[in-house]
């Protein structure tokens, strides 16, 4: 089976007031390997001052993890009510650069690539990580998202050069608003040029856009009532497995929104508010 591979930064999460907990796609996305089966690589980064602390969750992720040596690291704090959320950027990231695309295996066919802001994959660094054939999905909030310590500000004044290396597109749908100046279309699926697009809207399914043309693909089980932190995370890398194999991507939406389902499920059993 092909292996994918997972680049992003880590977080330092304050959710709700509880204490700090370790965010970011990295965490999530070893969850959601381990759930499907699947072998996978995990690129992250982290201050060193950071290290104690996350070494605690990342260790026992239980998929290869790479880390990359950083000067500082991202942090956010949210706050919830039912599925909305509000955000507060706490510090920011190191980027990736060029050269940091060596650190992916050899076998990697497909990386999805995972900002928290969007400094933190310049075009190049995307251009690195989409060299040697390998297909490169991302995750829309890099675009939107503005690097600026306080309350979380968004705006579409992203440089296009970082479409030109990207196949699959994740937008939340504030996002997909923000990047459209308004409704989320057929419109500005074309505009935007990237093979598929998914506009993804909580408990109500996502919007599948190929080439521009879209289609409604339900929620596969809505969870209500539970902490979704991490919840687009784990539906794209049910995404990228499925389209790895070669499944189609309607059938890939509907297999990451049950792979989303069963993780919030757990996570209600449980009644862990935190995400890891």
């Amino acid at each position: 089976m092909p292996t994918i591979a997972v680049a992003g930064n880590v977080a330092v999460d304050r959710i709700d007031g509880e204490p700090p907990s370790a965010g970011g796609c990295p965490s999530f996305a070893a969850r959601a390997l381990r759930m499907l089966g699947r072998e996978g690589q995990i690129l992250t980064r982290y201050a060193a001052a950071d290290q104690e602390f996350f070494e605690r969750v990342l260790s026992t992720l239980g998929v290869p993890l790479t880390t990359l040596a950083a000067k500082s690291t991202n942090g956010f704090g949210f706050r919830y009510e039912g599925e909305l959320r509000t955000m507060t950027v706490d510090s920011i990231g190191q980027p990736w650069s060029h050269a940091d695309a060596a650190a992916i295996d050899s076998g990697v066919s497909w990386v999805h690539v995972a900002p928290l802001l969007r400094s933190d994959f310049p075009p190049e660094a995307l251009a690195a990580l989409a060299g040697d054939g390998r297909t490169v999905s991302y995750d829309g909030q890099g675009l939107v998202r503005v690097p600026e310590i306080g309350p979380m500000k968004v705006d579409a004044a992203f440089d296009p050069a970082l479409l030109e290396s990207i196949s699959v597109l994740k937008l939340a749908e504030d996002e997909a608003v923000v990047i459209a100046d308004g409704p989320f279309e057929e419109r500005q699926a074309r505009t935007l040029g990237i093979r598929e697009i998914l506009v993804t809207y909580g408990s109500e399914g996502c919007m599948l856009y190929v080439n521009g043309e879209g289609q409604h693909v339900p929620a596969a089980r809505p969870v209500l009532g539970v902490q979704t932190t991490g919840a687009g995370d784990v539906f794209m890398v049910g995404y990228v497995t499925a389209r790895s194999d070669d499944d189609d991507p309607r059938i890939a939406a509907e297999k990451a929104s049950s792979l989303v389902a069963e993780i919030l499920e757990e996570r209600k059993r449980s009644g862990i508010s935190e995400p890891i």
